[in-house]
């Protein structure tokens, strides 16, 4: 029978049952800490989001909000955590108790702990043994820049990047050390996160980091792509647990033509015709170079986004960029897209990444180029733009056309599509082994077309009725590389082993098709067919496909003693398609070794000197073949070279390229030694380096007899050429206060080359020199000769000494007298001058005032002289059916000049310029001041703002040195796009 007492003694047994179930819960929370902090960049107290905090030894972790806070659990007082954000140093701090812990974190960039990008891996600055140069986002060159390439430009030593044109579709130019082929490229390879890409490959916005392998022992592990040197880009990543964050960036730019040339006008024509010279008055006043510019206003918008967690985080970006040309109908639109899935799993035992990168740009745009410059200068400044009729105003004179009408009458569209998607496993089975897998395919187009209507001088004076073209070309490429790492410390030996096999192949294909002739020209390139041209045989069309495979076995070690005595080996086994049958394969060695001085016991009292580190290395790579099938026989169908046979023409079948099975890569053998210093507790660091690289079995053409041979021509490997150089690199910290900062960097370079020799015993061939460039109508000549034994870029021309009483140029002639033009030969050629700088320097300033913050960049280039084509064409009156400059009828010499036009040594000038290249103002405003906003930052900048040199054309860095011009460098083309200044205001935000 129950009392009335069991109620609560049957409460009160449950609730104790309850007690002593969460008793243990209880004791253990109490065991439980709660951390919570802020974390900031060391150097402007700018809050991090994103930075990764985990207690060590435990799963447990967490990242810093919108505001730079964290709050992580803990169990025990005395742990330690680990605080890690891409960029910055990773830092281990022990609790002892404290449950408030704000922490600062130092950029990587400082001193010999930075990380920096080798083949295939990373690297401490201090363990590594070669010539490597990094330039990291904070130090890139802000405003508008075009592509990866100008986001270092003048900030690396000894390489040279330039904008030789002004044309919204141009890409840089970059060349590393020197020249290092004949018949190959000089340009360094370009890789993006490891997969071979373009400067152009991803926005400039969207890069973290740009590592440059300089020397032989760096970039041997790339084998025959490797001589121009290696460029690795690393994209910005999402690396840690973080909410998600978003980054927008915008900015506006105008640009105006750098300089103009000083031609005569209207009023300068009149006055000379009534000095009795014979020119033609029109009775109008154009000034056709203001007539085709216009005042480009250009845009650029970049979207970011941040966001997942440890286990899965991703990056996306969209770029959109609208470029707008200095003349009328030019321009260029660019979309990328990007998007970067990281993922791991097992414990981080694999991780995974897939990345897709697409592309496009469009160009939609006149008849704007270097020819329609042209036009607009020679064209006579009292003629009338339009006739009476409205028509364009067109003159019989030769290769004189309306540059309007050029533009408005033409129309070329370019449309650019690339879809890149690569993929990585990265497998730990334990701490020290890494296998990693990784692979890509890269598939681009491009879709041209061009036409003209029928008030097109094709047209109007050739007759042709309307032109339209097409073409296309289509490449795809693969990539799989399986690398295996293994690091292992042994006390105070440390070592690491990789090993490697890669794989590349491309297909590309392309076809064209012209026509003329058109009922109408409202069809543009649309109804090719309908052109008549194609009934009278006169239509054209074209196809190619080309196929190559590239396969490599690899490995490297690299071992150092307590990080004092250092050492790295490297070796590359590499095959290719593109070789002659007995030279498939090559070998490409690597070796370089260290010394950190500064690790020895009789170093510890000094000091001034806070890091040292002596290094040298040998490699060896090589220059591949452009053409897939430059060692196979070949045949060409041509209609031309026919016959009549049973009553009907059958097309040749004629002998195109002769069979040389021992054709192989040109091969790059480089010394390098070099010195990295710290001084003042690393207030100033830097490095030295000299080079000397010898290029051996250089690819030349030949003349060969026929018979044996099918025809008169041959490549083969024949040659030597050397290059040396040497390299600074100082940077200072100048001013280093909390409120005031000025860091500042010095790079210097100079390199000198020489054509050794151009012979093959084997062949029996030999060649003194090759000449290279030329000048164009109507002077057609050569601009430059190699000589063996000399130096690369020098000019060959009559050297001219005088203008006699007729105003006919003297030159000297082979044997030093003065003798008129007329009476000398190509014989009486001399070497005048050279096209290469021997000396680079950039000089690159960066303030910090509290929230204000101040660039300054600088460039220059010595020691090289330049062919100003304007002046010798322009600068002499003689064609009064061509404009002039305003200083034709200056005295040359005493005399006015009356000679036909003429390559003569008066018009190469001395190259030496300065550079202010880029300044931008920036203020970035506090984070209290928009809620949710972060980093807002605006700035204006301005870019190739003022050139201080003698030179007396447009601009002496406005030139080529790659492509036809790679030993022609140093003419600043008359049908160049002229260079222009750039305005630019933007902002920055993070939300």
């Amino acid at each position: 029978m129950k009392t009335k007492t069991e109620p609560y003694l049957y409460l009160c047994k449950r609730t104790w049952i309850l007690l002593l179930f969460f008793l243990p819960c209880q004791l253990f929370a109490q065991d439980v800490l709660v951390i919570k902090g802020n974390v900031a960049d060391a150097k402007d107290g700018t809050t991090l989001i994103g930075v990764s905090v985990k207690e060590k030894g435990a799963s447990n972790a967490a990242s810093t909000d919108q505001n730079g806070n964290y709050t992580l659990r803990v169990s025990k007082a005395n742990s330690t955590l680990i605080f890690s954000y891409i960029g910055y140093l990773t830092q281990e701090v022990a609790l002892e108790g404290r449950t408030n812990l704000d922490i600062k974190l130092d950029a990587e960039s400082r001193g010999l702990n930075e990380v920096v990008v080798v083949g295939y891996g990373t690297q401490k600055r201090g363990e590594v043994t070669s010539a490597i140069a990094t330039v990291k986002a904070e130090d890139f060159t802000k405003g508008a820049v075009r592509d990866a390439a100008q986001l270092v430009q003048g900030k690396v030593a000894g390489l040279r990047i330039t904008t030789p044109s002004g044309d919204p579709t141009a890409s840089t130019q970059i060349n590393l050390r020197g020249l290092n082929s004949i018949s190959g490229t000089s340009e360094p390879l370009i890789l993006i996160d490891g997969v071979p890409g373009s400067l152009n490959t991803v926005s400039p916005e969207d890069i973290e980091s740009v590592d440059v392998l300089k020397d032989g022992s760096a970039a041997a592990i790339y084998g025959t792509r490797a001589t121009g040197g290696v460029i690795l880009i690393t994209t910005r990543q999402n690396r840690s647990d973080s909410k998600a964050t978003i980054e927008y960036a915008n900015y506006v730019t105008v640009q105006q033509i750098a300089r103009k040339p000083d031609m005569l006008t209207a009023a300068d024509y009149r006055r000379l015709i009534g000095e009795g010279k014979q020119y033609i008055d029109y009775g109008g006043n154009t000034n056709w170079l203001d007539e085709i510019l216009q005042n480009p206003v250009s845009q650029n918008h970049n979207v970011t986004i941040f966001g997942g967690n440890n286990t899965t985080n991703f990056t996306g970006s969209v770029n959109y960029r609208d470029w707008e040309g200095i003349f009328l109908r030019s321009g260029q639109k660019r979309l990328n897209i990007r998007a970067s899935l990281n993922h791991s799993m097992f414990n981080d035992k694999l991780k995974t990444n897939v990345q897709i990168i697409n592309r496009t740009t469009k160009a939609e745009q006149g008849g704007a180029d270097g020819y329609a410059y042209r036009q607009a200068i020679i064209r006579n400044p009292t003629d009338n733009i339009f006739t009476e009729e409205g028509r364009w105003q067109e003159r019989e004179a030769y290769n004189y056309d309306n540059p309007l009408g050029r533009i408005h009458e033409t129309t070329n569209d370019n449309t650019f599509k690339e879809m890149r998607v690569n993929g990585s496993l990265d497998y730990r089975p334990f701490k020290d082994l890494s296998l990693k897998l990784m692979a890509s395919n890269i598939q681009n187009t491009n879709l041209y077309g061009t036409s003209t209507t029928f008030n097109h001088v094709n047209t109007t004076k050739a007759q042709l009725n309307g032109t339209a073209s097409r073409s296309t070309y289509a490449n795809v490429e693969n990539l799989v590389e399986f690398t295996g790492n293994y690091n292992k410390t042994v006390g105070r030996h440390n070592f690491s082993v990789l090993g490697g096999y890669s794989w590349q192949d491309a297909v590309y294909e392309s076809f064209n098709a012209y026509n003329f002739d058109f009922p109408t020209d409202a069809y543009s390139w649309n109804k090719l067919e309908a052109g008549s041209a194609l009934q009278r045989g006169l239509a054209t069309m074209g196809s190619y496909k080309s196929k190559w495979q590239l396969a490599g076995f690899f490995s490297r070690l690299t071992y150092n003693w307590d990080e004092k005595y250092l050492f790295m080996a490297s070796i590359r086994r590499e095959g290719s398609s593109k070789f002659g049958e007995n030279y498939h394969w090559g070998s490409f060695p690597a070796a370089s070794v260290g010394w950190r001085v500064t690790k020895e016991d009789f170093m510890e009292n000094i000091s001034l000197v806070s890091d040292l580190k002596l290094r040298a290395g040998y490699g060896i790579t090589g220059t591949i073949a452009n053409n897939p099938y430059m060692s196979q026989t070949s045949y060409n169908f041509t209609y031309n070279q026919g016959a009549f046979i049973n009553g009907k023409w059958v097309q040749g079948f004629v002998p195109a390229r002769n069979f040389n099975p021992d054709l192989r890569w040109e091969k790059k053998k480089e010394y390098n030694v070099g010195v990295d210093f710290g001084l003042f507790s690393n207030r100033i660091t830097g490095s030295l380096d000299y080079y000397t690289r010898t290029v051996e079995d250089l690819i030349y053409n030949f003349r060969v007899p026929v018979p044996p041979y099918l025809i008169e021509s041959m490549l083969i490997n024949a040659g030597t050429m050397e290059n040396s150089g040497f390299e600074a690199l100082v940077n200072v910290k100048v001013v280093d206060s909390e409120a005031f900062k000025w860091n500042s960097n010095v790079t210097y370079s100079s390199n000198n080359n020489k054509l050794v020799n151009l012979s093959n015993d084997k062949f029996d061939v030999t060649a003194d020199f090759f000449d290279a460039g030329y000048t164009g109508e109507p002077i057609q000549t050569s601009t430059h000769r190699v000589n063996v034994g000399g130096p690369i870029g020098q000019f060959y021309v009559l050297k001219s000494v005088g203008v006699d009483e007729n105003g006919k140029w003297l030159v000297e002639n082979k044997d030093g007298q003065v003798i008129s033009i007329s009476d000398s030969s190509p014989n009486d050629r001399q070497f005048y001058g050279n096209g290469i700088p021997k000396y680079l320097l950039g000089l690159n300033n960066s303030f910090n005032f509290k929230n204000f913050d101040l660039s300054v960049n600088v460039r220059g280039a010595f020691g090289h002289d330049v062919l100003n084509m304007q002046r010798m064409y322009y600068e002499n009156p003689v064609n009064k059916a061509y404009n002039a400059l305003s200083n034709a009828y200056d005295l040359k010499f005493g005399q006015v000049l009356n000679n036909d036009l003429v390559y003569v040594s008066d018009y190469i000038e001395k190259g030496d310029y300065v550079k202010i290249d880029n300044i931008t103002f920036g203020y970035t405003f506090g984070d209290r001041l928009i809620k949710g906003v972060k980093n807002l930052r605006l700035y204006v900048s301005g870019l190739n703002l003022i050139t201080i040199t003698k030179y007396k054309g447009l601009d002496p860095e406005a030139v080529s040195y790659t492509g036809d011009f790679t030993f022609a460098p140093g003419i600043e083309n008359r049908d160049a796009y002229p260079t222009t200044r750039t305005f630019t205001a933007g902002l920055n935000v993070s939300f």
